[in-house]
Formats: C-alpha cells, sequence, structure tokens
C-alpha cells in the first residue's frame, strides 16, 4: 500500500478535504479504488475505520462533509494507493458485492464495496438516462407522469433524461453543493422500487421522499386526502429474504414532523397512520386475504412502492419518508376508474409535489448539513463524531 496524503487534525481545513478528494479523483481514474484510512483516537469502541472509493467525483459533496466533520472532531485521515479496479464485466466483481459480508462498523462512509458503487453508478446511468453526477440530495420517487410534468414546469432548468424510454427516468434541479432535488419516474410496482433504491442510495442522499397515490382504506377520507406514513405493512415481499419481515420499519421522524408542518401549514386534510403495501396490483380479486390483514394492521392506505422504498431506505442508512394522495376507495365503492381517476390526477398534481418541495426548503433551512439518522444506525454503529 502506499500512502500519498495525510490529514492531520492540528492543521486540516478545507483546501486539504478539496486537495484529497480531488487526489481521490486521479487515483480512481488511474485505475485504483482510493482507500482512506481514518484514525479517531476519541473513539474508545472503534477507533479505524478503513474502507475503499469509487467514482468519488459523483458523491464528493458528501465526502467533503464527512471527512470535514471527522477531522474537526479530532480524526487523522490518511489517503493511499492499494488496489487495482475491477472491471464491470469481470467474473470476479460479483464475490465483491455481497451484502451479506457487509460490516457495519465501518459505518455510512464505507457501507458499500467500491464494486458495489461503480456497477450501481453504471445502472443508474442505464435505468434513469442521466450522468449520476446531476444527482442532488434529496431524492424524490414518483410513479407518474404528471409529477414530472409540474416538477418541469417549477424547474425549467431542469436536466432531463437522454431518452424517454428509458425504465426509470430522472430530472434533475442542479444546485451548488448538490443541494438542488432530483426526481425519478420509478414506475409501477416493488421490484422497480427496490432496484432504483439500490443504486441511489450509494450517492448517500440526505432524504428519501415517496411520493405517490394510494388507496383510502378508511371511511372518513376523501379522494385528495393526504396520507402521512408512520409506519408500513410489508406485503411486498420483495426484500424479506436480505430484511426479515419482523424487523419493524419506520420513516425519520424529523422528515415527517416537516411533512407536517407543511400539511397543517396549507389546512390539508390528512391522515397519519400504517401504509399497506403489496406486489399485488390487483389485489381485490383476492380481497377475504388481504382485508383481514388490512384490519389487523389497522393500515390507513393501500399502496405498491412506499414500504419497500422505506425498507432499502432504514437497510442503506437513508432518511425516508411517504407522502400518499388517495385516488381511490376500494373498500368503498369508490374504485380507481379511469374517468374520475384523471379528475383527481388534474387537481391534485401541483399542491402534492409542491408540499414535499416545501418540506425541502424546511429541511435544508434547519438542517443543511442533513438530517439526523441516529434511528437507521445499529448498537455498534458509533454517530459519526461520536464515542
Amino acid at each position: 500500500m502506499k500512502k500519498l496524503y495525510t490529514i492531520s487534525p492540528d492543521s486540516f481545513s478545507e483546501q486539504e478535504v478539496r486537495t484529497v478528494c480531488d487526489k481521490m479523483d486521479v487515483l480512481f481514474e488511474d485505475g485504483f479504488y482510493p482507500h482512506l484510512d481514518i484514525f479517531r483516537e476519541y473513539s474508545k469502541y472503534n477507533p479505524r475505520l478503513t474502507g475503499e472509493m469509487a467514482h468519488p467525483k459523483v458523491f464528493r459533496w458528501y465526502l467533503k462533509r464527512e471527512l470535514f466533520r471527522l477531522l474537526e472532531k479530532g480524526a487523522t485521515v490518511t489517503l493511499s494507493q492499494k488496489r487495482e479496479r475491477i472491471a464491470l464485466n469481470d467474473p470476479n466483481l460479483l464475490s465483491h458485492m455481497d451484502e451479506e459480508e457487509w460490516d457495519f462498523t465501518k459505518k455510512k462512509l464505507f457501507l458499500f464495496s467500491p464494486e458495489r458503487v461503480d456497477l450501481s453508478i453504471n445502472r443508474l446511468l442505464h435505468y434513469t438516462g442521466t450522468d449520476p453526477k446531476h444527482f442532488q440530495r434529496y431524492i424524490l420517487f414518483t410513479n407518474y407522469d404528471m409529477h414530472v410534468e409540474v416538477f418541469k414546469e417549477k424547474f425549467p432548468d431542469a436536466i432531463l433524461p437522454h431518452s424517454e424510454s428509458v425504465q426509470m427516468p430522472a430530472y434533475h434541479w442542479v444546485q451548488e453543493n448538490n443541494t438542488g432535488i432530483s426526481l425519478i419516474n420509478i414506475g409501477i410496482g416493488p421490484s422497480n422500487a427496490k432496484t432504483i433504491t439500490d443504486h441511489v442510495s450509494v450517492l448517500r442522499p440526505d432524504a428519501m421522499i415517496m411520493v405517490g397515490h394510494c388507496g383510502g382504506l378508511r371511511n372518513h377520507q376523501n379522494i385528495g386526502d393526504f396520507v402521512l406514513a408512520n409506519g408500513y405493512y410489508r406485503d411486498d415481499r420483495v426484500l424479506d429474504d436480505v430484511f426479515p419481515i419482523a424487523n419493524p420499519v419506520i420513516p425519520n421522524y424529523l422528515l415527517n414532523s416537516y411533512l407536517k408542518q407543511a400539511l397543517d401549514k396549507h389546512d390539508i386534510e390528512h391522515r397519519i397512520g400504517t401504509v399497506f403495501t403489496t406486489a399485488n396490483r390487483n389485489w381485490e380479486f383476492s380481497a377475504k386475504d388481504t382485508v383481514q390483514r388490512i384490519h389487523q394492521s389497522r393500515s390507513i392506505a393501500i399502496d405498491m412502492e412506499s414500504a419497500t422504498v422505506a425498507t432499502n431506505g432504514f437497510r442503506y442508512r437513508v432518511p425516508h419518508a411517504t407522502l400518499l394522495s388517495v385516488s381511490d376507495k376500494p373498500l368503498h365503492g369508490k374504485p380507481k376508474l379511469s374517468a374520475q381517476a384523471q379528475e383527481f390526477y388534474n387537481r391534485s398534481k401541483k399542491l402534492h409535489l409542491e408540499l414535499v418541495l416545501e418540506t425541502i426548503e424546511f429541511i435544508k433551512k434547519n438542517h443543511p448539513e442533513g438530517l439526523p439518522n441516529s434511528s437507521i444506525r445499529a448498537i455498534n454503529e458509533p454517530l459519526m463524531g461520536g464515542v
């Protein structure tokens, strides 16, 4: 291993952090995974963090922030040249990406192997039709073109996908230091939701928010009312093998609080409760079993993506939340029919997105360096800068 650059806590500066990031970029372009060794003398249980990077330029904003925090606390950061990159078409690549090999004590900075980051960056380009470097800190997921239309009207200078025919087109309102917003039209269903969050998470966003529609399940809900999830019934099944169903998944409390503030500010009817996420779009054709589980779980809404996004957000340590709008009431004689659905979409699309955009402005004002995320770390994952 060849040491290239060391920053000590006694004499660090923003310029030095930028310098080490520049050297990481060069190292990666030269065919190596930049290797970081972070020694935290102040940490009693977890003093040394080591790991490798891929595509550091894509999430430079994140690296600068986290490295500066570590140095500010008293850590020493050393950059080295250690291991050559593995080509994406090399059969050995897969042996370096198994999530069962995760060492969570390495913390969120090194959660993913560089091979996994490399592949996910490539797949983001493939699925979204946009350069991964354009992704911003705040990621919104939708499955409707109407939200895309509103986003493009709101941000006429947004970066668009190179082709609308890609599977999950992304749109980026790019701001300095990646403080803007990215919107991804993920389509319908939990499989797409899992696929895109698998890859977006390597970018370490500050928040992921599902902006979708749902079936209202309560008597006193009207078409157009909003649902703010505080829990999920995971009937989507796509992550059961890697994240046991017994593990509770809840949205980020502060993120939910800001969404609630936006709803209250505009005096908008909404309910807070469990969202039932199913993989079966035609669950009404076998309703007896589903309805029983809906009643048992006290769910207030049903959809096909929210629990999947939330579960991957929880797994990958990304603050997440869900704001849905009731488009139909399948248990109350108001199924989603084409004419009524189009009328609802036209009435709700602008307000729905505006509420989430307003929430993000709250977050940026109150937490410019990212939401606290202690709620999604494990017992052996010290907080960044903690003991």
